[in-house]
């Protein structure tokens, strides 16, 4: 097979210059493996939960007892659903009551979330939520339909922790906090990309700096949202294993305005899941009060273009209506007046007199031949 002049040229060069070729290779072959890993890089998508209207009660904490570990981890289950249910009426209906047995419990109870969970081999203590599924427990609590939420908002989850930004480039904690956030009981309407493939170089924080509105809106238009909303986290150590302090701060659209911040803090890095999740109910907060004081309203520039509206060269319609159907080169037709078609059209429909009518010509005779 002949080879290519790209081969000519490398083995001049690994002639001529046996040091340069074995400088470059590694340097070749460490830049490729550079560009793999920022393609493909670590694990970064996680898909957010599914976002329906069921009720979630959290953080119930049971203790449950039996003859063996199957017998009290169901023990603690069902103390779990007993409880939920009694905090569920408690917020709905307010003070106590509708108390259900275990069968319809176990009806209207979609799904258990383990927090926490050690098991025994008599013993089971954990930290549980439960879910409601919200067709049959509204029936009882008397709550129906959904409430009024906002236009569909992208969320940008930028997390500090040291001094480099981070969104969807690798998985950290407050992606994770929201993620597994249940967005059904808000009025954000969140939309929540997971961050995979093509995203972690798209969604990135030097976003929140740009402010061309093409820019956002080719972006929001991949995702169907109407604007952005970013809650950014900062997370800060006092000393390596002690305490770790979270400053959250809540922002929106494409020109970064701020709407609130808080601060929380964890008593070291094993707390700072807690504390995520603790923030983005906090931050979820913040967003509905913006979103009730009228200051989370969209982007009217994220939608339309006002200024092509009122630049477009609109053509003025045709004053003739003949033009408008033939265009205005149509060739002109040859019509015969009306009054001459009307005497060629006989009324066959009135009676006819016999006698008015003109006699038939004889025939003609032909002369004889002979």
């Amino acid at each position: 097979m002949p080879m290519s002049p790209k081969d000519h040229a490398m083995i001049k060069i690994r002639a001529k210059y046996p040091a340069i070729a074995m400088i470059a290779a590694p340097i070749i072959l460490f830049s490729s493996a550079m560009l793999i890993a920022q393609i493909d890089g670590p694990k970064r998508g996680i898909a957010p939960i599914a976002s329906s209207g069921d009720f979630e009660v959290e953080a119930i904490k049971v203790v449950g007892k039996g003859n063996n570990a199957e017998e009290a981890r169901r023990d603690g289950w069902e103390q779990a659903q007993r409880l939920g249910w009694a905090q569920l009426w408690a917020k709905s209906k307010g003070g106590t009551g509708g108390v259900l047995s275990d069968s319809s419990l176990n009806a209207i109870v979609s799904a258990i979330i383990v927090e926490e969970e050690q098991i025994g081999p008599r013993r089971y203590v954990a930290t549980l939520g439960v879910v409601f599924d919200r067709a049959r427990a509204g029936q009882l609590l008397g709550v129906r339909g959904f409430t009024r939420r906002s236009a569909p908002l992208m969320i940008l989850p930028i997390m500090w922790d040291g001094d480099a930004p981070v969104v969807y480039e690798q998985r950290n904690p407050w992606q994770n906090a929201w993620a597994k956030f249940r967005t059904a009981d808000s009025q954000i309407d969140y939309v929540r990309p997971s961050g995979s493939g093509g995203e972690s170089l798209l969604l990135n924080a030097g976003q929140i700096d740009r402010r061309s509105r093409t820019w956002w809106r080719t972006i929001l238009d991949q995702f169907g949202a109407a604007d952005v909303i970013i809650p950014i986290a900062k997370l800060k150590r006092k000393w390596p294993g002690g305490p770790v302090e979270g400053r959250f701060s809540a922002r929106y659209g494409p020109d970064n305005k701020f709407l609130g911040s808080f601060m929380l803090q964890a008593s070291g890095s094993a707390g700072i899941p807690a504390m995520m999740a603790q923030g983005v109910k906090r931050m979820d907060a913040l967003f509905q009060n913006a979103l009730a004081a009228g200051r989370l309203r969209s982007d009217s520039s994220l939608i339309l273009e006002s200024q092509l509206v009122e630049e477009e060269d609109l053509a003025e319609p045709p004053q003739d209506a003949e033009e408008a159907s033939t265009g205005g080169d149509a060739p002109e037709l040859n019509t015969a007046p009306l009054d001459i078609l009307d005497e060629t059209v006989r009324d066959i429909t009135a009676p006819q007199n016999r006698d008015s009518l003109p006699n038939p010509a004889p025939p003609t005779q032909q002369p004889n031949a002979n």
